[in-house]
């Protein structure tokens, strides 16, 4: 891609995913999660350096750390030139230090980046690898004004053309294609073919519904009571179009009230919310704020606000402006059978809505619940997981276990027939990865 199509890609970058590894100075040590990219990342990351540059990547034993890394591992000492040791092989320079990403990307988790041939010396096997492996990620920074669907038509056989002494491989047919940045958070799932099938825009979408028929509720309930109090306000209705008022300035008068109400409500809302967001982001484990410089988050506020006084004022305003001042001071004025019939409407609508939610809660909780609490044919308690980030790990598995043993925590094993049968029994159970299947002990009191 770099060399074919110079015209179309501005940088085209490798990169190691972005998951934990263990970082140590001296003896202190601990688990960071970071990257392993090419020299361009910073540039193309845009990363705020606050020491140092985005060139920093280029020495082979170099590191960037963000902001609270820099802190957890230093304190409040200049990390500029100390040496790191990142899995207990690679040893980095600091070369920088970047403010810290925001929640909101993708990236925010990422408290380290180290160069990508710095991971490569200190595992040789990756050379070894050809184009039927698709273990790196691929980071690519279109030229300006390039059509990406037009470009990933260009490039989907690049891997196929590559493996053709492979049909292993080449009976999967491969095709490349890009898919932007903006959408790998909300759009990241694909079938096997290689078309988008959604992501967590579905919880977007169902959650912007949910909260539609909440705010449907709320207008219907304002509707319901305005008309509810339609014989009150019919005299003031009468004496008002006997002075000379149009029905016009009438419907206007209804329609302030309305927006009055849904603007009142709107800032009782706001007000809420700003109490209980911290709160909220620490039960959802979100860092979510208020955008109060955003003049896009106002302008949407204001449509709201417009579109759901509109709503719930549109009956009210109609059905009571129509009232005959004659009747009305006469005395004689009364709603009729037909006249009841949008009420009822509104009301059946209404509680309909609401018993759907309901349901909806109920089955939701239940489910929930039951994945809770579901026979697993075993018993949790006393069961730890040890994650092995580090590869020394594997080979010092022994020395972890007997460690746990004379500690008086786990108790001798016992043979795997009677582990099995004292399942309800055990204390502790290791998980290593995949390859390490062979180690898995069951420990048992």
């Amino acid at each position: 891609m770099k060399t074919k199509y110079p015209n179309d890609f501005k940088r085209v970058l490798k990169a190691w995913g972005i998951v934990d590894h263990i970082v140590a100075v001296g003896d202190d040590k601990l688990s960071l999660t970071g990257a392993f990219i090419e020299a361009e990342a910073p540039d193309m990351l845009t990363l705020h350096m606050l020491k140092g540059t985005r060139a920093g990547l280029q020495d082979l034993s170099s590191v960037l750390l963000s902001t609270s890394a820099a802190k957890a591992l230093f304190g409040n000492t200049d990390p500029m030139g100390k040496v790191v040791k990142i899995n207990n092989a690679m040893d980095a320079k600091v070369t920088g230090v970047y403010e810290d990403l925001p929640h909101s990307t993708e990236f925010h988790e990422v408290k380290f980046f180290a160069p990508w041939d710095l991971y490569v010396s200190a595992n040789p096997w990756i050379k070894e690898q050809g184009w039927a492996n698709n273990f790196i990620r691929t980071w690519a920074e279109l030229q300006p004004n390039v059509d990406v669907d037009k470009l990933s038509a260009k490039i989907k056989d690049i891997k196929l053309k590559n493996i053709t002494n492979n049909k292993e491989q080449l009976a999967f047919n491969f095709q490349i294609f890009l898919h932007p940045m903006s959408k790998w958070h909300l759009y990241s799932e694909f079938d096997k073919q290689g078309n988008n099938t959604g992501g967590l825009i579905q919880y977007v979408w169902l959650f912007s519904i949910i909260g539609g028929f909440v705010l449907l509720l709320a207008c219907i309930n304002f509707m319901n009571l305005s008309t509810a109090r339609s014989e009150k306000r019919a005299k003031e209705v009468g004496i008002r179009k006997a002075v000379g008022s149009l029905r016009g300035q009438l419907i206007g008068q209804f329609f302030s009230e309305s927006f009055l109400v849904v603007m009142l409500a709107f800032v009782i809302a706001l007000g809420l919310v700003t109490i209980f967001i911290n709160w909220f982001n620490d039960l959802a484990d979100k860092q979510m704020t208020i955008l109060w410089n955003n003049p896009f988050f106002w302008l949407f506020s204001l449509g709201f606000i417009l579109i759901t006084g509109l709503l719930a004022g549109s009956y009210p305003a109609m059905y009571l402006s129509g009232f005959q001042p004659i009747k009305v001071l006469k005395g004689t004025f009364r709603v009729g059978r037909l006249a009841a019939i949008p009420r009822q409407v509104l009301v059946v609508v209404q509680f309909a809505v609401s018993v759907t939610l309901i349901i909806g809660t109920i089955i939701v909780y239940r489910q929930i619940q039951y994945a809770k609490n579901r026979p697993v044919g075993y018993t949790r308690d006393g069961l730890i997981d040890v994650h092995m980030s580090v590869d020394d790990f594997y080979t010092k598995f022994d020395v972890l276990r007997q460690g746990l043993k004379n500690s008086g925590v786990v108790y001798k094993q016992r043979s795997r027939r009677a582990g099995l049968r004292s399942c309800g029994r055990i204390m502790a159970v290791l998980i290593g990865r995949v390859k390490t299947l062979r180690y898995r002990q069951t420990l048992a009191r």
